[in-house]
């Protein structure tokens, strides 16, 4: 039977457009190679010296902004991050000490939200949000232990309801930005509101039906969490220059 070229072609099509849709969350989420061999932002950096030192915790979100976030502050700060997908706080509690190591940071820019509030298919968050407060809680009380100037980003928002497909759902990201809004205004945190920013670009700067970003979308990110760190080694170096009085 004689088919036509287009209907023998729409499946190639089809699965092209998908791929190419989804090639910035394979890239963000499920970074390959870690550590020595590894590119862009799971590659580790080494410090230029007399450079403050800034570490950049989140998930895969942060990861999309990682890299222009560095190329942002190139001569002005060491932009590192753990070398992997940082996901819920109950992640961070168990990976926090091997992530900010031995060496003195300067400024430490975090997250954690989304893969907290995940809805797996029997309709459980992933951290009910008494878990997830007390867990943050915990989060901050250990990052305040470093010295660092400490700075909140807050969680994107997630489109369609917070209804990705049937097998990813996320409970309300404004309940969990309110948790995480009260904990830093009781610990003195400052707060860069990531989610106002992106906000009313949604429509270009998030992929279709995805937590994600599109590369702009992840450049307008990095342009403020750069702005605000940038701002925040500011008022550290003035804090701590010497009293010549």
């Amino acid at each position: 039977m004689f088919h036509p070229p287009l209907l023998r072609s729409w499946p190639v099509l089809v699965v092209a457009g998908w791929l190419a849709a989804t090639a910035t969350l394979h890239a963000q989420e499920q970074p390959k190679a870690k550590g020595k061999g590894a590119t862009g932002a799971m590659a580790p950096i080494d410090d230029v010296a007399g450079l403050p030192r800034v570490l950049l915790i989140g998930d895969s979100i942060s990861i999309g902004y990682t890299l222009p976030v560095r190329e942002l502050l190139k001569e002005k700060a060491n932009v590192h991050r753990p070398l992997t997908n940082c996901s819920s706080t109950q992640n961070g509690l168990t990976n926090l000490d091997a992530w900010l190591g031995k060496k003195k940071w300067d400024v430490i820019h975090f997250n954690f939200g989304l893969h907290d509030a995940k809805l797996p298919p029997e309709g459980v968050r992933h951290a009910p949000p008494d878990v997830y407060e007390a867990n943050l809680r915990a989060v901050v009380k250990k990052l305040k232990a470093t010295g660092a100037k400490l700075i909140w980003g807050t969680t994107t928002p997630v489109p369609n309801g917070g209804v990705i497909s049937p097998t990813r759902r996320f409970g309300s990201i404004d309940e969990y930005n309110a948790i995480a809004q009260r904990v830093m205004e009781e610990n003195g945190v400052e707060i860069n509101d990531l989610s106002a920013t992106i906000t009313p670009h949604l429509k270009t700067a998030q992929i279709p039906s995805d937590v994600h970003f599109t590369k702009e979308g992840s450049q307008l990110l990095a342009d403020q969490v750069a702005q605000v760190i940038e701002q925040a080694l500011g008022t550290s170096a003035a804090d701590n220059k010497p009293d010549t009085k």
